[in-house]
């Protein structure tokens, strides 16, 4: 018996990988974060499947589902949102099942800020304008950041952040991203990304809360800042300069 952590995408069901939906089918068991993974990637759990939404469940009673599934000896798919490797709760479920001597496997997932990215039709990197993105949030409620990782630190480098779990506190957001970026920098939020209802609201640092303002969001959402936002003058890739050998050319001479 087996626990597969499955990063189930952003929203769209074609979004899960081959990998993902394999072992959904192959498992009698599914747990699932059923305020964010769409319902319609439980049509690939087998017939006769158990199959339980563990959004109003503890990590205790969570634990008890795989402890059940493993006395009857049936592989788990046990689903979360995007990718597993970012706020996904999955440490903390690998470290009891650790405890008890239960195996499981990791399967990655499209994440939300990929999604987002593709929603604005953007790359997040361009030469001599971004070449880091970070992936941060605010303090929640759930958890506090840690005392160095703060948006000004962040924004003190000028590299692209992808603000995660902030909406609310859009206001703040802006407030410290502003006197770093300048009011001009492009600021955009992507609602629900691949979503049928998926949104995504372009601006500046200046405008994005009146834009925000005009149709409020207030949850699932994800706050991206950088110049490679709005930046179309740049510099082309030497990854395709005709000039530039590199292994997989093979243009001697060059």
């Amino acid at each position: 018996m087996t626990v597969h952590f499955i990063g189930a995408g952003p929203g769209a069901p074609d979004l899960l990988t081959l990998r993902g939906r394999d072992l959904i089918a192959a498992s009698p068991v599914c747990l699932y974060a059923g305020s964010l993974v769409p319902a319609a990637i439980l049509a690939h759990c087998p017939a006769g499947a158990r199959i339980v939404d563990t959004a109003p469940l503890s990590l205790d009673e969570i634990e008890a589902e795989f402890v059940r599934a493993h006395a009857a000896g049936e592989d788990v798919a046990r689903l979360h949102s995007g990718d597993l490797s970012v706020w996904s709760a999955m440490g903390e479920q690998l470290r009891r099942l650790d405890r008890l001597g239960i195996p499981y496997t990791v399967t990655p997932g499209v994440p939300a800020f990929a999604a987002a990215a593709a929603a604005l039709r953007q790359e997040l990197t361009l030469p001599e304008v971004g070449q880091s993105l970070v992936l941060t949030r605010t303090t929640g409620r759930a958890s506090s950041m840690p005392p160095r990782e703060t948006l000004a630190a962040f924004g003190a480098t000028g590299a692209t952040l992808a603000i995660h779990l902030s909406i609310h506190v859009l206001d703040r957001v802006v407030a410290e991203l502003a006197p770093l970026y300048g009011p001009d920098c492009p600021a955009a939020v992507v609602y629900r990304a691949s979503w049928p209802d998926e949104r995504a609201i372009r601006g500046t640092l200046a405008t994005i809360e009146a834009l925000v303002a005009a149709a409020p969001i207030e949850r699932t959402a994800l706050i991206l800042v950088g110049p490679v936002l709005g930046e179309r003058d740049f510099r082309e890739s030497a990854l395709y300069d005709p000039g530039y050998q590199r292994r997989y050319r093979g243009r001697e001479g060059l």
